[in-house]
C-alpha cells in the first residue's frame, strides 16, 4: 500500500458509476441531521414519549452508533481479503481511502445512499423497537453526521493546538502507523472496551 496525500483514483470506467463515489461532505452531514431532526419532531409531536426516555433513547442511538461505526470499520472495511472479490470490494470501499486519505470528495457516501441508509434503518429499528424509533434513530443519524464531520476535519485540516487533537492523533496513528488498531473515529470508546488501542 502506498499513501499518496495528494490526488486521487479512478474506481469505476463507468462516468456514473464513478461519480456516485464522490460528493461533498456538507451534502451527507446535512441530509443526516435534517433526517435525525425530522425524526426528532415526529417523536415529540406524534409519538408524546416523555421526555426522559426520549432522551434515553436518543443518547443510546448514538451510542450504539459508535459501536457499529467501531465494528464497521474493524470487521468489514479491514477484512481478511483472501479472494479477489473479497480484495475489490475492500479496496472500493475503503481501501483506496487508505491509499489516498486526503481526497476529500471520498470521505462520505453520495447523498442517495445516505438517504436510503437512513430510511432502510428506520424501518429495521422499527421492527425491532417500535415507535421509539423515532427517538432512537436521530441519536443514531446525529453520531453518523458527528462521525463524518469528524473524519472530514481530521483528512482536511491541521490538527488544533487544543484537547481536540486526539481526533487527529487517534486516526493519524490508524492511516499512518497501526492499521490494524484504532478503529474508532468519533471515540477511542471501542478500542478501549476491545483492546485495539495503539
Amino acid at each position: 500500500m502506498e499513501i499518496h496525500n495528494k490526488g486521487t483514483k479512478r474506481l469505476f470506467e463507468n462516468p456514473i458509476l464513478e461519480r456516485l463515489t464522490r460528493t461533498h461532505i456538507a451534502l451527507p452531514i446535512g441530509i443526516f441531521i435534517l433526517y435525525g431532526m425530522a425524526l426528532l419532531y415526529w417523536s415529540i409531536a406524534t409519538v408524546q414519549l416523555d421526555p426522559l426516555v426520549t432522551t434515553g433513547l436518543f443518547f443510546g442511538g448514538l451510542l450504539f452508533f459508535t459501536l457499529l461505526e467501531y465494528s464497521i470499520h474493524r470487521f468489514l472495511f479491514h477484512m481478511s481479503t483472501h479472494t479477489s472479490a473479497r480484495k475489490n470490494f475492500q479496496y472500493k470501499f475503503h481501501g483506496v481511502h487508505h491509499d489516498y486519505p486526503k481526497d476529500k470528495d471520498r470521505l462520505a457516501m453520495p447523498p442517495i445512499v445516505s438517504v436510503t441508509i437512513s430510511t432502510i434503518l428506520l424501518f429495521l429499528f422499527k421492527l425491532v423497537i417500535g415507535d421509539q424509533v423515532f427517538a432512537f434513530l436521530p441519536g443514531f443519524l446525529f453520531g453518523y453526521a458527528g462521525y463524518l464531520f469528524i473524519h472530514y476535519l481530521v483528512h482536511a485540516y491541521r490538527p488544533p493546538k487544543n484537547f481536540l487533537k486526539i481526533f487527529w492523533v487517534h486516526h493519524g496513528i490508524h492511516h499512518y502507523r497501526q492499521g490494524h488498531k484504532a478503529f474508532g473515529v468519533t471515540s477511542p470508546l471501542w478500542d478501549f472496551v476491545f483492546r485495539t488501542m495503539p
